[in-house]
């Protein structure tokens, strides 16, 4: 692999660099300018690929040389689109929605680089089923951490691990933010020694 070929994160998420971390390969982050609102009558999967690809493709118009790795994470619940909360009250309410339900979290994961031809996109799949939560659960639990910048008003990797009934998936990383075993895969292919 050509050792100047360099891997950019095209997103802000602190969580999705932390995650990027553990492979441990160099890289930088830029953030992309898109917007994110869901399309009419998009589902979830289709909203997380198209978001996923859009940033890649913007960061790498000005990175053509470089492998630019894109996410980004939708959900649904009841074939409702569920967005990030943004306020305290909205997780409130959020996690209320959801109480006792399934919800189906997809992450999108984009792969580019216009210099080596390389272009993939895979969507991760975590069904999350919450337990039934009390009003002052919810209360107790956004005290505690808040989560208003998180898609389902909770953090699995925290204390919100503890709203829940049962966690399916592949990749359990995908439900914070980053598939990194799909990620891995196509950059072993691309070239890069992961172990």
């Amino acid at each position: 692999m050509d050792d100047k070929l360099e891997l950019v994160l095209a997103s802000s998420s602190p969580y999705r660099r932390d995650l990027l971390k553990k492979l441990q390969l160099p890289f930088r982050f830029q953030t992309p300018d898109i917007d994110e609102t869901p399309f009419p009558d998009e589902n979830a999967w289709q909203a997380a690929k198209r978001l996923s690809r859009s940033k890649a493709l913007q960061i790498a118009s000005d990175n053509p040389d470089a492998i630019i790795i894109a996410s980004d994470q939708t959900a649904e619940c009841e074939e409702q689109l569920l967005l990030k909360p943004g306020s305290p009250e909205n997780a409130r309410k959020q996690l209320a929605q959801i109480s006792g339900k399934t919800v189906s979290f997809y992450t999108g994961l984009c792969v580019f680089c216009v210099g080596k031809n390389l272009d993939k996109t895979v969507i991760e799949k975590t069904v999350v089923t919450f337990r039934q939560l009390s009003a002052k659960e919810i209360n107790h639990y956004l005290a505690k951490e808040p989560a208003e910048d998180c898609l389902g008003a909770f953090k699995s990797e925290g204390l919100g691990i503890t709203l829940l009934e049962s966690i399916s998936t592949n990749d359990p990383n995908a439900l914070i933010g980053l598939p990194l075993i799909a990620l891995s895969g196509i950059l072993r292919d691309a070239g890069f020694e992961i172990p």
